[in-house]
């Protein structure tokens, strides 16, 4: 019996050779499945990353803008302070120049002083001589009104109503409630009748009841009151003389004073200025007031005013009164208000006229 021939490529090795890549195409089919699992898995890691930097991009954008604003605000803040820093640089150069000032005001206040305790001095022997030398009293003064309080009047002999027509100028502003600022403020909210009733007010006004009982007989008089402005104390009287020996005219006069409210500012330029506006000129001026000027002549709104400002202003007001006129100037007392004597003494001493600054018992 003849063998068959062996053949090396049968139908067996075919079935492994298939098998066998079967196999491998299986293998590759696993693999790439479990590749693109892996794939799609980063895919989400890395999008859910873009989200997660993109959301920081937008929170980082938002606090730029933020702080771009603060910035912003910080140099804007910065420029203020240094405007402010500018000021006061310039405020306290200029309170250097008002203490310099004031320093030498100082100085010269020192010198009037002396001079005026050497000219006080001579002024007492020379009383004391002639007191020595009189032999009879001079007649006493005819008082057409009687004046009752329990102050020294005897002292004052150096405001004389030497005057043929004397105009008296009262402050009526809201200073003459009282003499402190802080009771000032306080009186200035009350009533009417509380401001009438301030006891500085009602000095000024006994001042005024005083001075009406030594007018010289044969006078004449007017009474004007100001703050920033100024008018006869008596509506429609402004511009004319009042007789002196007229009691019932003086009685009107010092109720229509004793009804004024304190109130308001003060003008002295529009004070002074009533004494051009009266014919014939007045011949001796008596001022009642307690510090200098606030307002000029056009009534302003000032929360605060420094006081080489309101030595201006006193300047202002002195230019525009009368010729040769004496002004007699009787000074309250006002706290703070430190260059007013001074510039009012030298006032009286340019026009011939007194400074009297009274006890608080006068009148």
């Amino acid at each position: 019996m003849a063998r068959r021939p062996v053949e090396a490529f049968g139908l067996s090795f075919l079935d492994c050779i298939c098998c066998g890549f079967g196999a491998v195409i299986l293998f590759y089919t696993i693999i790439n499945a479990n590749n693109a699992s892996l794939a799609t898995r980063k895919r989400a890691d890395l999008s859910a990353e873009v989200s997660k930097l993109e959301e920081e991009v937008l929170v980082g954008t938002r606090n730029l803008v933020v702080l771009r604003n603060e910035l912003e605000k910080t140099q804007a803040e910065t420029v203020s302070a240094s405007n402010r820093s500018l000021r006061l640089i310039e405020d306290l150069s200029k309170q250097k120049e008002q203490l310099s000032t004031y320093d030498q005001d100082s100085l010269a206040r020192r010198e009037h002083i002396e001079k005026l305790k050497t000219d006080i001095k001579a002024l007492e022997e020379g009383t004391r001589r002639l007191e020595g030398g009189a032999e009879d009293k001079g007649a006493p003064g005819q008082e057409i009104k009687a004046f009752r309080g329990s102050g020294d009047r005897h002292y004052v002999t150096g405001i004389r109503m030497r005057g043929k027509r004397i105009l008296i100028l009262v402050d009526r502003s809201a200073s003459m409630l009282h003499e402190d600022l802080v009771s000032i403020i306080r009186l200035r909210n009350q009533s009417d009748d509380v401001k009438r009733k301030a006891s500085k007010w009602r000095r000024a006004v006994d001042t005024v009841s005083w001075l009406v009982t030594q007018l010289p007989p044969g006078s004449q008089y007017q009474i004007y009151g100001f703050n920033t402005k100024a008018a006869a104390v008596v509506d429609g009287s402004g511009g004319k003389w009042n007789d002196g020996g007229n009691p019932t005219m003086i009685a009107r006069n010092l109720e229509a004073l004793r009804g004024l409210v304190p109130q308001e500012g003060t003008s002295l330029i529009n004070a002074f200025a009533t004494a051009k506006q009266i014919n014939p000129l007045p011949d001796q001026i008596i001022l009642i007031t307690d510090g200098l000027p606030t307002q000029g002549k056009s009534p302003g709104v000032r929360k605060y005013i420094q006081s080489g400002d309101r030595a201006r202003l006193f300047d202002d007001a002195v230019g525009v009164l009368p010729d040769d006129v004496p002004v007699d100037i009787v000074l309250l007392p006002m706290k703070g208000d430190i260059p007013a004597a001074h510039r009012f003494w030298s006032l009286a001493r340019l026009t011939h006229g007194t400074l009297l600054m009274p006890s608080k018992d006068w009148p």
